[in-house]
């Protein structure tokens, strides 16, 4: 038997052990496969593992998706997640290739995924309170947010996440370094049914601008003194 020959059930069932790429390929071969790519049910769940891969066109963004996960685990990160006024030029350089496409990718989500369920952030350190917010309002079902080493990420999305997170069940905010622990203790007395996570957060020294590190250096030169 052709693979052709197989019913739609077969044949999206079948797309769905491969991976982006595989189903790409593949559906380039005929009409049929090409109309199961297509097909929204396969695309109930995305994972990324680098911004490159959100500008492929090798899968289909739409009201299915209800799983999301952008997780990029690179020596890369790093830079990302160096304080904007302390980096040089050329890490400014290599953040400027990249620093919009994740929010870009995640404005697309809140337009066109209203039934989103679960989003996963791990590494996306460009990522603001802004989009976040926008992201609550527009996937108003959304029941689970983790975020990891995202470090534009603030007090500000903590208080989105009460205001317009009515489904949300689960937050994670894990080493995310501009989150205080007032700001979640604030969520902890307004949602207590939210399962809140925040590992290391609270604990990390939050970004500081130029002058304000001037000022916290020169204290702490003053107590070695006395």
């Amino acid at each position: 038997m052709h693979i052709t020959q197989l019913n739609r059930e077969c044949l999206l069932h079948l797309f769905s052990f491969l991976d982006k790429n595989s189903r790409k390929s593949l559906a380039k071969t005929c009409h049929k496969l090409l109309e199961v790519f297509q097909d929204p049910l396969l695309w109930s769940l995305l994972t990324f593992h680098s911004p490159a891969e959100l500008k492929k066109d090798n899968f289909l963004l739409g009201p299915a998706l209800k799983y999301l996960s952008i997780c990029w685990y690179s020596e890369r990160v790093k830079v990302c997640n160096i304080e904007d006024w302390m980096k040089n030029n050329f890490q400014k350089d290599f953040c400027n290739r990249h620093e919009n496409t994740v929010s870009d990718f995640l404005l697309e989500v809140c337009n066109r995924c209203p039934n989103l369920l679960s989003l996963t952030l791990s590494g996306c350190g460009h990522v603001t309170d802004d989009c976040i917010l926008l992201l609550l309002k527009n996937c108003p079902n959304l029941k689970t947010l983790k975020l990891e080493n995202c470090v534009r990420v603030t007090d500000r999305t903590l208080v989105a996440a009460t205001l317009y997170g009515g489904s949300l069940q689960t937050l994670h905010v894990d080493f995310c370094r501009n989150i205080t622990q007032t700001g979640l203790e604030r969520v902890r007395e307004n949602r207590p049914s939210i399962m809140l996570r925040a590992e290391r957060s609270a604990n990390m020294i939050p970004d500081n601008k130029p002058e304000k590190k001037l000022l916290l250096d020169k204290a702490s030169r003053k107590l070695v003194q006395l």
